[in-house]
């Protein structure tokens, strides 16, 4: 599966899975298994709307665009993503949604 990436500002992370030709957003399952060898399965017949692109298989590959969501202070690998290739199931590896800020030592303000 190769999933390239449209980064966009929004309030809710993205958490994705993979599971042969089935693909988790957020806890909800896209199956696409019954797509064929060159057929392409419009955007608008996926209710998904994490889904950026058209959906394909080519050369046995599902391919397809997802909106990455980030934060306002993404890092640099978020807001200018590189497409993944995924070779088995699990978690598909996302850019961080947005630069985790190290805590803030009590006593710096302290005189």
């Amino acid at each position: 599966m190769q999933i390239s990436f449209s980064p966009a500002r929004h309030a809710t992370a993205l958490i994705a899975n993979r599971l042969g030709d089935v693909l988790t957003l957020n806890g909800e399952a896209f199956d696409f298994t019954a797509l064929a060898e060159g057929d392409i399965l419009p955007r608008e017949a996926v209710a998904c709307d994490w889904l950026a692109s058209d959906v394909t298989r080519q050369d046995g590959e599902i391919r397809l665009t997802l909106i990455l969501p980030h934060g306002a202070d993404a890092p640099e690998e978020t807001r200018f993503p590189q497409p993944v290739t995924l070779t088995g199931d699990g978690p598909v590896p996302l850019p961080p949604y947005e630069v985790e800020q190290a805590p803030k030592d009590e006593a710096e303000g302290e005189a």
